[in-house]
């Protein structure tokens, strides 16, 4: 591994990660009024407080977000970018539709890019991002899995550590375009386990023995093992999505009938 101070690598770690992470960006952080509007719009579609196939309507963002129409417009088109808005021709702009079928694809998209990411942080990574990717682990592992489906809070709080601990599993690569692609990917996964929000299946019983899969990852690329890491990473990959799909064909009559009819 080549030798390099601890402060270049330190500075280097974080600013891959600035660059992966536009949804970590804080108010005080937006340079503009469309980073504003592209950072609220971007949460609320990947939280699904808008919901899948849901007309954005200029007017009504003008009201939820107290921002003018130019830099509304300017984060619709960035978020058209990303696979996260459609354009309607002149019907104006739809949050993107989900599917069972695009489930799978992110999930078999992401376990190759994944795969390939660990094995360059393994090769790469160094002391401060073991120390990154242990820091992470611990604050998750001190964070309660709701319980209640109705703790919005709470199910954030989580989502939000369990999505920066796996962004510090491949933040040791080196590659800001590679660590800006897993990202995205993961962003795109984030909107399909929202879908538990809308049964009565309570988080905690749906991710398993989470903690003890996160355990077994990092140990891997501590232990500087690609395959077992690679190996791991599909299999907790692929097993959260095959419980979102089976959750998702559930009917329960708090389903949103957009995502409904998307799954079938």
């Amino acid at each position: 591994m080549p030798v390099k101070s601890a402060e270049t690598n330190r500075i280097k770690s974080r600013d891959n990660l600035q660059m992966a992470s536009p949804s970590t960006d804080t108010i005080g952080a937006d340079k503009t009024l469309a980073d504003r509007a592209l950072r609220l719009l971007r949460d609320d579609i990947l939280s699904v407080r808008l919901a899948p196939e849901a007309r954005l309507r200029i007017a009504e963002l003008q009201t939820r977000y107290d921002l003018g129409i130019s830099p509304l417009r300017e984060a619709l088109l960035r978020l058209i970018s990303e696979g996260l808005v459609v354009a309607e021709g002149q019907r104006g702009f739809a949050v993107a539709s989900v599917s069972l079928a695009e489930l799978e694809d992110l999930t078999r998209a992401r376990v190759r890019l994944e795969s390939a990411i660990l094995a360059e942080a393994i090769e790469k990574g160094d002391a401060e991002w073991e120390a990154g990717m242990m820091a992470a682990f611990h604050r998750l592992s001190r964070t309660p899995i709701p319980t209640d489906v109705h703790d919005a809070a709470g199910t954030s709080e989580w989502e939000e550590r369990h999505r920066v601990f796996h962004q510090s599993l491949v933040a040791g690569c080196g590659s800001a375009w590679l660590l800006r692609m897993q990202a995205q990917l993961a962003e795109h996964s984030q909107r399909y386990l929202r879908v538990r929000l809308f049964h009565s299946v309570p988080l905690a019983q749906m991710v398993r023995n989470v903690d003890s899969e996160h355990r077994d990852l990092m140990q891997a690329l501590l232990n500087r093992d690609a395959p077992r890491a690679a190996k791991l990473m599909q299999e907790h990959l692929e097993t959260t999505a095959a419980a979102v799909a089976s959750l998702w064909k559930t009917e329960q009559p708090a389903l949103p009938e957009a995502m409904r009819a998307s799954g079938r």
